[in-house]
């Protein structure tokens, strides 16, 4: 069954994780992915390691784990685009390609005719996207920017973290790369549209993806809290600035997530602790009023929150229907029946590694199912289908290793 864009093929030059990240989802909705990388060097994320895989026929270390969260079903071509024979090779492929994305600094591609313009010129149906730490104008277009970075600047550690005052208090960077994540998120579906544009007979286009445009356009209601009441957020630990209760609270055996997302929740979970009387409590009836009087809600629900073990409170709030649970370990997220059931973990097969494991792609399809087209490539593993599929012959192949091209 041919999955959505069995018939698009993306040229990715995109390094480390936002660019990547876009072009992973594009290859798990069918796209042929042609990852573009340095020869005997490869992607920066082929070396961010431990851990790293295993060589199955040495033992030895091969490529990190990192690098294979987010280039599974690609293929790697290996070819040294500073040449002159690297550079007309790429621009063949552009010539032909539906999709090219790239991460480089503004302007670094134009030396090797490899910007937007040039290619335009030879592909007007060519949707070109940059991802970028600040994008391609303004005053700091030509600054490096990496998601820790990203994060601080556009708000996001202004709000992550437990309070100043507390023990442990200051800004925190989120665990996981959310300013990449969302670049990338971004990306995918600014190509998804221009791809749109373009089958509409209006040609191809440029994307123009900041990471800190994404971050500040994913502050969400953080920075509309700022814009409507000029009031600057502060951290909250686990807490929410707009829903109470709405955080970590004190098990009697661990840390409990409560979820309590309207008054009709609220309600329950005081019935379902015995306490109804606190759900009609003027101090706590409302959303507002609960917010507003957060500390005398805390003061009131953290004693009940330590009465009971995390098992009892999943099993009670479960029954309740009033969102909450653990927080969750990596082995405990994977071990879980919930995520077993959806198959979020998968197994693909590796010419080097052998079998390895992938995080599925958690878009579900009626009609066109997403299984994982293939595991993530070996540097180069695919130099002669992509440059046989260009008519080059095995001899000229063998000139371009020998030149140091490929």
């Amino acid at each position: 069954m041919q999955k959505p864009l069995s018939h698009i093929r993306v040229l990715d030059l995109s390094r480390i994780l936002a660019g990547p990240w876009a072009t992973q989802n594009l290859a798990d909705l069918g796209a042929e992915v042609i990852k573009v990388e340095k020869p005997g060097v490869g992607d920066d994320t082929r070396q961010m390691g431990p851990p790293f895989l295993k060589d199955r026929g040495t033992g030895m270390d091969g490529d990190a784990a990192y690098f294979m969260s987010c280039n599974r079903g690609k293929k790697s071509l290996a070819i040294d685009f500073s040449h002159p024979r690297g550079q007309e090779i790429v621009r063949e492929l552009a010539r032909n390609a539906d999709v090219f994305v790239e991460n480089y600094k503004v302007g670094a591609l134009k030396r090797y005719g490899l910007d937007y313009a040039a290619l335009r010129e030879i592909n007007p149906q060519l949707v070109y996207c940059s991802v970028t730490g600040f994008g391609q104008t303004g005053p700091y277009k030509d600054r490096a920017g990496y998601d820790y970075l990203i994060q601080g600047m556009g708000g996001l550690m202004s709000v992550t973290g437990e309070r100043d005052e507390l023990p442990g208090g200051g800004p925190q960077r989120a665990g996981v790369a959310v300013a990449d994540l969302l670049a990338g998120m971004y990306a995918t579906t600014a190509i998804l549209a221009a791809l749109q544009h373009r089958d509409r007979g209006r040609g191809g286009q440029h994307i123009d993806i900041s990471l800190l445009d994404c971050m500040v356009g994913s502050l969400v209601n953080q920075s509309m809290n700022f814009l409507v009441s000029g009031q600057v957020p502060r951290r909250m630990g686990s807490g929410h600035p707009n829903i109470a209760p709405y955080a970590v609270y004190p098990a009697a055996d661990g840390h409990l997530v409560l979820a309590v997302g309207n008054d009709t929740q609220f309600r329950r979970l005081c019935q379902a602790v015995g306490q109804p009387e606190v759900g009609t409590d003027p101090r706590f009836a409302t959303i507002s009023a609960r917010v507003l009087n957060r500390a005398e809600l805390d003061a009131w629900l953290v004693p009940v929150t330590r009465s009971r073990a995390l098992a009892d409170w999943t099993a009670l709030l479960e029954r309740a229907q009033v969102p909450g649970g653990p927080i969750n370990g990596m082995d405990q997220v994977f071990a879980d029946e919930q995520v077993i059931a959806r198959g979020m973990r998968a197994e693909l097969e590796h010419p080097v590694y052998g079998p390895v494991p992938t995080v599925r792609n958690p878009i579900r399809f009626s009609e066109t199912p997403l299984e994982p087209a293939g595991a993530p490539p070996a540097l180069g593993q695919h130099n002669e289908e992509v440059l046989r599929s260009l008519g080059i012959e095995p001899d000229h192949l063998a000139e371009l290793r020998q030149a140091g091209v490929i």
